[in-house]
């Protein structure tokens, strides 16, 4: 094949993540920059793509072409690979082109075997160093290669640690190292009944055929799979040559961030460790020293870091999560990628950044995803709230979270999957862990540093964690820990506080957060870009008051038949219940005045933005009891006995619930049917909006009312309502001598009322899309039943994409709305349309509706935020293709 697929790094172009991946591009830009990077190379993504298509062989002639470049590394180094006199040992690393932190393997140290670590003994002249090395190499190749349980290693090793008395590692001697090196070997000829390998060039080929395996394992699939990493990627290999920070006390190995990824203050930040390997630092298993401590053990090797850092953001303009090793007090650089980072910190990075002229406003919007944005409305813990703290660790990732506590990863998922908030407790976690950080609604472990495995995955979901906490003392096979007198078992609630590292027994109160003033910033300058408006859906003057405070531009949807629930309720039933039309308006005469107080208050929470307000929608037996449960009830009372007015008003009204009993209310006497057939529910609804915004103008406040009706599907529906709204709303500003602008509308959702939209646009001034009945019925999809019957399957089985509800079906739905928004416009050139379904919040779908020139979506209020992101994201990612066209009004 004429294709070249191994690179060495000073031959690979560090822009092409695609071929190379993260970790190999990194290495090939830090190389060119002369930063000091052991000599290495890179076999391709492309080739792991060949290796799954060649049923997983290796492709024909890889290893004459990695041996080739082994040579190279052997004439850079004055090294020779399998040499018993002077080894040469490497790495074997993976790299996906998007960073995957621990989801696929690595193994150090390949080359050693019984000969090689007494070359590698008497050239370093460090015996322990020498064993110890080897001992990691088995354990690792053992592992990744042989499968053998990593515990089953960790079991060995901590026999000999309490046999010498030791605590760490690297307390244990030569001569114990070398009994652990036999006692591992043993492990592997009884597990697969072979001697561990010893020639390297095998070692090699295995390792680099396991990396390839592991693009595929478990844990790298799930965390694709919430991250949204196209499975075809691949991961390229990187053979690395190996640096040691485990030969004493003048080496070390560490990892640093150019900022705080918790906080995303400016300052270095990064833990390491002295006499160890990089993975004891991710892997949690000692607790590491800050970063800021190397400042006095080693000035020089910190004072290098500062420079290396410097250069690394300003060529990267990002902040970077950068690995290294001191061997014998010299630094060796071994990655860089783009940090993964908290919300809050990546939202005051972006502002920094823009403000330090390092990237523009767009690139700060671009920079912050809609995921984080939902991540920082999170609760955090309400500070006036009584708490009981038993335990401080590490805050490595910010937020609070309270669940039962449970110490399995398995357990956790499988809970958190079906509902229930845990919170998983581990000694440490490992990448296998994933499936349960992802379901836990936080994490706590007694083990690891701030750049932990546990500290970073979760920094990356967002989710709260609090790790190396040494004061609690966990017994997995009883399931508990203790902290001191205090024993914590499986199932009891606890909270912790990423922020601080407490850990709290018991949950605690949470309040709502509060926009940084970074974010705020930040969504400012996505407000001056995007290009199409944002409204929020609320009922209440609280709910439209904190969608101002989001910066809600607008209500898109009030729905009335909320402010029928509550105390309001009997005066409801009494409506319903009427036997004639006299009666019903008695009834609502009595609802008037509170709607008119509910209206009043949105209008004066929106402060002179446009209001939204949908007439009522539900079918009637809604707001009375469910038939099963007063049928049951009056047998019940006939049975005891019961006589008389009681008896006789619980069977009156159980025939008004059969009366109006549905076999699919969904389509049922709902929306402006109701309107239609008792059209003074209608004239009392809009009677309340105009005499709210008669009062609210009277007070000198701007006022913009929108009156919607739901559910139309047929044009003579819109005419005879339009019509009523426009009689009952001149009845009352005549009398009241206001002058009010109104708009009259409809919400789309019925497909019959996207293919007439041209007529219905003849009265309606504004169209909102209600994508959740729109998608129903689109589909014949029942919501309740399809998400937990068989939508699920469907997805798992690839016959469906994505859940119809969660992200807008483009291609059946989305070809509707785009019918509707045509044919409505021709009828109506400056007809306003948004959406006010689920979607209106989801940036997949905001994407969509700036794509088909909507003027507004609208979500709830705490969602305001990310749709004002992501309306700023679509405008930068499509601008390019459109007209522009204003519609933020």
């Amino acid at each position: 094949m004429s294709k070249k697929r191994v690179y060495l790094f000073e031959e690979a172009d560090g822009k092409n993540r695609l071929l190379f991946g993260g970790k190999g591009a990194g290495l090939a830009d830090m190389t060119k920059a002369g930063l000091p990077v052991p000599p290495g190379f890179i076999i391709t993504t492309e080739v792991c793509k060949e290796y799954y298509e060649n049923d997983k062989k290796l492709p024909e002639g890889l290893m004459e072409e990695v041996l080739a470049a082994m040579k190279k590394l052997e004439e850079k180094t004055s090294k020779k690979f399998a040499d018993p006199e002077n080894p040469l040992l490497v790495s074997v690393r993976s790299g996906a082109p998007v960073s995957m932190p621990g989801m696929m393997d690595t193994i150090l140290n390949l080359g050693l075997n019984d000969e090689t670590v007494k070359g590698l003994a008497k050239k370093s002249n460090n015996e322990r160093f020498a064993y110890d090395s080897y001992r990691r190499f088995i354990q690792m190749f053992g592992n990744v290669v042989l499968g053998i349980p990593h515990e089953k290693f960790e079991e060995i090793l901590d026999h000999y640690k309490k046999d010498q008395g030791a605590k760490l590692d690297s307390e244990l001697t030569a001569e114990t190292l070398k009994k652990v090196v036999e006692a591992y070997k043993e492990l592997v000829r009884k597990e697969t009944g072979k001697d561990f390998p010893q020639d390297p060039y095998q070692q090699l080929e295995k390792a680099i055929k396991a990396v390839f395996d592991s693009w595929n394992n478990e844990r790298a699939i799930i965390y694709r799979k919430l991250h949204n990493i196209p499975e075809d990627y691949g991961t390229a290999v990187n053979i690395v040559t190996m640096v040691f920070g485990n030969m004493g006390d003048d080496s070390g190995t560490g990892v640093a961030f150019t900022r705080n990824p918790s906080t995303g203050e400016k300052e270095f930040y990064g833990e390491y460790l002295t006499n160890a390997q990089g993975e004891d630092v991710v892997a949690g298993i000692r607790t590491p020293q800050p970063i800021s401590k190397l400042a006095e053990e080693m000035p020089e090797v910190y004072k290098q870091l500062l420079e290396v850092r410097d250069l690394l953001e300003k060529y990267y303009r990002d902040v970077q999560d950068i690995e290294f090793t001191i061997e014998k007090g010299k630094l060796y650089m071994l990655q860089t990628r783009n940090a993964k980072r908290t919300a809050a910190a990546a939202v005051k990075i972006a502002v920094d950044m823009v403000k330090e002229g390092l990237i523009t406003k767009e690139e700060a919007i671009l920079r912050v995803s809609p995921e984080q944005i939902n991540q920082l409305l999170h609760a955090q813990i309400d500070p006036k709230a009584e708490k009981k703290v038993i335990a401080k660790g590490l805050p490595a990732s910010p937020g609070a979270a309270s669940g039962k506590i449970v110490f399995s990863s398995r357990e956790a998922e499988k809970r958190g999957k079906e509902g229930e908030k845990v919170i998983l407790v581990r000694p440490e976690t490992t990448p296998d862990d994933i499936g349960g950080l992802a379901a836990a609604q936080g994490v706590l472990t007694s083990r690891g540093g701030m750049t932990s495995h546990a500290a970073v995955v979760a920094r990356g979901m967002g989710k709260p964690a609090v790790v190396g906490c040494e004061a609690i003392k966990i017994d997995l096979e009883k399931e508990e820990f203790r902290v001191g007198d205090v024993l914590v078992k499986k199932d009891d609630v606890i909270t912790i506080d990423g922020s601080t590292g407490e850990v709290i027994l018991g949950e605690v109160p949470m309040i709502p957060p509060t926009l940084s003033n970074e974010l705020i910033e930040l969504l400012s300058w996505a407000d001056e870009i995007r290009k199409i408006g944002v409204r929020a859906n609320a009922d209440t003057p609280e709910d439209a008051k904190k969608a101002f405070e989001y910066g809600a531009e607008g209500i898109g949807l009030a729905r009335t038949e909320h402010m029928f629930l509550g105390n309001r309720l009997p005066l409801v039933q009494e409506m319903i219940l009427a036997e004639n039309e006299e009666e019903r308006r008695k009834a609502l005469e009595k609802l008037l005045p509170i709607q008119r107080e509910d209206f009043i208050g949105l209008f004066k929470a929106m402060q002179g933005k446009p209001v939204t307000i949908r007439l009522i929608d539900p079918p009637l037996h809604e707001f009375l009891p469910p038939l099963l449960d007063l049928t049951v009830e009056v047998e019940v009372m006939k049975a005891k006995g019961i006589t008389g007015k009681e008896l006789e008003e619980k069977e009156k009204l159980l025939s008004v619930v059969k009366r109006l009993h549905e076999f699919n209310p969904m389509m049922g006497f709902r929306g402006c049917r109701l309107g239609m057939i008792y059209p003074e529910i209608f004239e009392m609804q809009v009677r309340a909006i105009m005499e709210a915004a008669v009062a609210v103008a009277k007070e000198g406040l701007p006022v913009k009312p929108e009156i919607m009706i739901p559910l139309v599907a047929l044009e003579s529906e819109m005419k005879v309502l339009g019509d009523l709204i426009h009689r009952v709303a001149k009845e009352v500003l005549e009398k009241s001598g206001v002058n009010i602008e109104y708009k009259v509308g409809t919400m789309i959702e019925v497909p019959r009322a996207a293919l007439i939209a041209d007529k219905l646009a003849q009265i309606a001034e504004f169209f909102s899309f209600g994508t959740n009945d729109l998608t129903q019925m689109t589909f014949a999809f029942s919501r309740d039943d399809a998400e937990g019957k068989f939508l699920g399957r469907y997805r798992e089985k690839g016959y469906i994409e994505d859940d119809p509800f969660e992200h807008l079906d483009t291609q059946g739905v989305g070809e509707l709305m785009k019918i509707a928004i045509q044919k409505g416009r021709s009828t109506r050139p400056d007809l306003k349309v948004g959406i006010c379904g689920e979607h209106g919040g989801d940036p997949k779908s905001i994407e969509f509706c700036y794509q088909i020139g909507l003027n507004y979506v609208s979500c709830s209020p705490f969602r305001v935020p990310i749709a004002r992101l992501a309306a700023a994201q679509a405008t930068l990612k499509y601008q390019k293709q459109m007209e522009f066209v204003d519609r933020t009004a």
